[in-house]
């Protein structure tokens, strides 16, 4: 989870780069800031998703198999 420091920080970047742009420094440093980002939604989106389990109104598991077997191997990506 990305800190409320740096979601601040990239949101700063963003409404000044709008504003009156944004100089060499701060255009890298907003790349890395979304990166960082992005890298960090994918793993909690990944982990969500691979935690869930789908039941249908049967009360049978219908997950699918390619989610059941990312659990069973533990690997997220």
């Amino acid at each position: 989870m990305l800190s409320k420091e740096k979601i601040n920080r990239i949101n700063e970047l963003a409404r000044k780069s709008k504003a009156e742009g944004l100089n060499e420094a701060e255009l890298l440093e907003q790349t890395n800031l979304r990166q960082e980002y992005l890298k960090s939604l994918r793993t909690s989106m990944t982990n969500t998703i691979t935690n869930v389990k789908i039941i249908d109104p049967k009360g049978d598991d219908v997950t699918p198999q390619k989610i059941k077997d990312l659990r069973s191997t533990g690997k997220t990506h």
